[in-house]
């Protein structure tokens, strides 16, 4: 059997200046397989998660990709298998999750407070997209094939 596999790249440092918005929580960068490639915490928090430990952060990524398979099984169905889905929100009574497609073959998801300004997440999220897309993409896998 022949075939690599490489361990992806820590994007959480690129991530600090959505934890800085006033109201982000959390933020997490998935690749399309559920695997978590970086997440960061804003300073000081309080409450049920203070900060996201790996694992929590490998589970926010596994919803995320979950969360992120569902949107697009239903924009098909509504809209047509060409239907691309921009952003997936999720509200709470405690806060707000927001996800972006972030290039090809991840996503970022974002943790918001309700006092957070969800618009401003949003347009930051973006932005941060656009000008690191290509760090935050993860490329599909190589399929593994066996020599007989």
């Amino acid at each position: 059997m022949a075939g690599t596999i490489s361990r992806l790249p820590d994007v959480g440092w690129m991530l600090r200046p959505l934890t800085q918005i006033p109201g982000v929580r959390h933020a997490v960068v998935v690749s399309e397989d559920g695997l978590r490639m970086g997440h960061g915490s804003a300073e000081g928090l309080t409450g049920d998660v203070p900060q996201l430990d790996v694992a929590e952060a490998e589970s926010l990524a596994a919803a995320c990709a979950a969360l992120t398979v569902t949107g697009q099984s239903t924009a098909a169905l509504l809209f047509g298998e060409d239907a691309g889905v921009r952003q997936l929100m999720v509200e709470s009574d405690k806060g707000f999750v927001l996800f972006t497609s972030a290039g090809q073959g991840a996503s970022l998801g974002v943790a918001t407070d309700m006092e957070a300004d969800v618009g401003l997440v949003a347009q930051q999220m973006q932005l941060l997209v656009a000008k690191i897309g290509a760090h935050l993409s993860s490329r599909p896998r190589e399929s593994m094939t066996s020599t007989s």
